[in-house]
């Protein structure tokens, strides 16, 4: 089956038009490389017309195309479930729970543990580091905004790192963020390990923390102003506006998820047409987790 390879959502609505389409579309993603039974490792089976499922030849297991994937057990309607996924990938910015259910008319609750799934397929592999010249920078969010600069100890205020990806006219390429919970070189290296390229170019403020992550990294360290790090403080003012005209408050715990959205949007802008197909094979990658494990990940 093609691809969807679209931002409109007309051609969203045409393609997809009841949920034994959008099984069909989880079956040919699932199945791409062949059918092989989980119970007894038989490959050859029957396709059920109403849902796409398979049926064992052999022992007669029937396995759903989102059994144990981020779809498992939808119980509000698998197009409905698209369309959240579609939202959220060709969207600008974040769309709130509260939002979400009215649209689609289900309960908060429900919008709010599938947007959660969708937020935990969009975090990133960490298997394509960025690297050439990187801008990395500390910042706060949350609380009563003071418009100073730079680092805050307030406890009321979400302390995040994020690092830039610059190309030769200083435009962005890529940007990863990480929430910490000081300022430490500890804390600081959470991302420099999961997303920056150990040859990168990397420039940061005099920030001490900054310090002992020398040894491993290539860092020149400059006096902060607004020309140096205007890519970074770009990114951030955008960060926030965008957060802030969703969300009214944010659960420090589900913080990392907001910022893996961003940066999922923000790194594919160019791939706009494809985002949505490339979100759907995520979700169908990522195991299955319940309501009961994302609140313990918190």
């Amino acid at each position: 089956m093609e691809p969807f390879k679209s931002e409109s959502i007309i051609d969203f609505f045409d393609r997809y038009k009841t949920d034994k389409d959008c099984l069909e579309y989880l079956a040919s993603i699932k199945w791409r490389d062949g059918f092989t039974c989980v119970k007894c490792h038989h490959k050859k089976f029957t396709i059920r017309k109403s849902n796409y499922a398979r049926d064992c030849n052999l022992c007669h297991h029937i396995e759903s195309p989102t059994a144990n994937t981020l779809f498992h057990k939808v119980k509000f309607g698998v197009r409905k479930a698209f369309t959240i996924v579609f939202e959220m990938s060709a969207a600008t910015k974040s769309v709130s729970s509260s939002q979400m259910a009215r649209r689609l008319n289900v309960t908060r609750q429900t919008a709010w543990l599938f947007m959660h799934k969708v937020r935990i397929a969009m975090k990133s592999s960490e298997l394509h580091p960025i690297s050439g010249q990187i801008l990395v920078d500390e910042f706060v969010f949350g609380g009563k905004e003071d418009l100073k600069q730079g680092r805050s100890n307030d406890s009321k205020k979400k302390k995040i790192v994020v690092a830039v990806e610059v190309d030769k006219k200083r435009g962005v390429k890529r940007a990863y963020f990480k929430s910490i919970d000081n300022y430490s070189s500890k804390e600081l290296n959470k991302v420099f390990v999961s997303h920056i390229s150990s040859d990168a170019k990397i420039t940061t403020d005099k920030w001490k923390g900054y310090l002992p992550l020398k040894k491993d990294y290539h860092i020149t360290q400059i006096k902060s102003n607004v020309s140096d790090f205007f890519e970074v403080n770009t990114i951030i003012h955008q960060l926030k506006a965008g957060l802030r005209s969703v969300y009214s408050w944010m659960h420090q715990g589900h913080l990392e998820k907001y910022l893996d959205e961003y940066s999922y949007r923000l790194n594919r802008s160019i791939h706009k047409q494809t985002i949505f197909d490339n979100l759907i094979n995520r979700m169908m990658n990522n195991k299955h987790i319940s309501y009961q494990e994302i609140i313990i990940r918190t």
